[in-house]
């Protein structure tokens, strides 16, 4: 089946709106799909076939990039592997580490050798570079991984000229750039349907107090954000790690103790705010002089997650204007709370 076939079917069942930016992409899908499914020249004197160029697929949120790669992923009969990108740079830092522990000089080599024996095709999700030491990884790897036959589709929410925008010795990362740009076809889904807030239009946002309702409608959403599929994800931040327990296709969830409970900073959300879409925020509690350390963390939080334009679905004790009465800072806590409103509003994110 070709990839419009199967989206065809899907809009049919009903389970897919047809959307004219969507389709402008399929010849690229159907593209890599075909070039993979072609039979590979075997034998000392067959030429080796050329490269397949992949696919930069960038777009606003909720366009439906993530479900155009499932339909191809889905379509694409060849060793493979689908990951979130950061959760992916999660498990080449650890192969790195494993390979210098065993005395190997270059960590990343070895990294590359094991992905090109075991996959023809990668498929990423949200491409984003925010750490220098991904940064100075990323070049080699995909350079070893486009030379070995590779083929990488991946989604992003910028175009390639702006990934690591503004980072430590950018220029450093500049080839990258022009790498991708050579070895992957970028095209721009440019649909003007947010489908992830259609998804959540309607939906509360905001559940006080803490109680079984809020837990069972906080299960509710997630169940449908998250198809019933969770996998960790880590960030590396200046060394530290940020780990979010329940992650899927951008959309995480997380108790307030994980992010606000230790001793996290303006880094550590401003990453997270860059690395999902919707935050599940559950269990914040009624802040005070008591809890104070947690309570100015819960306002840098809400700060980041206010200017990346990420949808925030949270359980609380209160409401926001009656979370933080006592202690110093409260006059400052009216604009969290502020936001917290705001951010509750339809639309939120778009």
């Amino acid at each position: 089946m070709t990839v419009q076939e199967a989206y065809q079917s899907a809009v049919e069942a009903g389970t897919l709106t047809q959307d004219a930016a969507q389709l402008a992409v399929m010849p690229e899908l159907e593209r890599v799909r075909a070039a993979l499914a072609a039979p590979v020249p075997r034998g000392f004197f067959r030429k080796a076939p050329p490269p397949i160029p992949g696919l930069y697929m960038w777009g606003g949120v909720g366009r439906g990039k993530s479900m155009l790669m499932d339909l191809l992923y889905a379509q694409v009969d060849v060793p493979k592997q689908r990951r979130h990108f950061h959760a992916f740079m999660q498990w080449v830092h650890a192969e790195m580490s494993a390979a210098r522990a065993k005395g190997v000089d270059d960590a990343i080599a070895p990294v590359a050798a094991k992905l090109a024996d075991e996959v023809r095709f990668l498929a990423f999700d949200e491409m984003q570079i925010t750490d220098i030491t991904d940064a100075m990884i990323v070049g080699r790897l995909f350079e070893a991984l486009f030379a070995a036959g590779v083929v990488v589709v991946t989604t992003s929410n910028r175009p390639p000229d702006d990934l690591y925008k503004n980072g430590l010795n950018r220029q450093l990362f500049v080839p990258f750039i022009a790498l991708l740009k050579d070895r992957m076809v970028v095209h721009e889904l440019a649909s003007p349907t947010d489908y992830r807030q259609d998804r959540l239009a309607g939906t509360p946002s905001y559940f006080s107090p803490i109680n079984a309702d809020a837990r069972a409608a906080i299960d509710a959403v997630w169940a449908d954000l998250s198809n019933g599929q969770s996998a960790p994800l880590v960030l590396h931040v200046k060394g530290r790690e940020v780990v979010l327990p329940s992650f899927h296709n951008g959309v995480a969830r997380v108790k307030f103790f994980d992010l606000c409970g230790k001793p996290l900073g303006a880094a550590d959300y401003l990453a997270l705010a860059d690395a999902v879409r919707v935050l599940i925020l559950e269990d914040i509690p009624a802040l005070s002089r008591s809890n104070f350390n947690e309570a100015k963390r819960f306002v840098t939080l809400i700060d980041a997650l206010y200017e990346g334009k990420v949808r925030l679905i949270a359980s609380a004790a209160a409401k926001p204007e009656m979370l933080y009465l006592e202690g110093e800072g409260t006059f400052e806590f009216e604009r969290t709370a502020s936001r917290l409103r705001e951010m509750q509003s339809e639309g939120w994110g778009a």
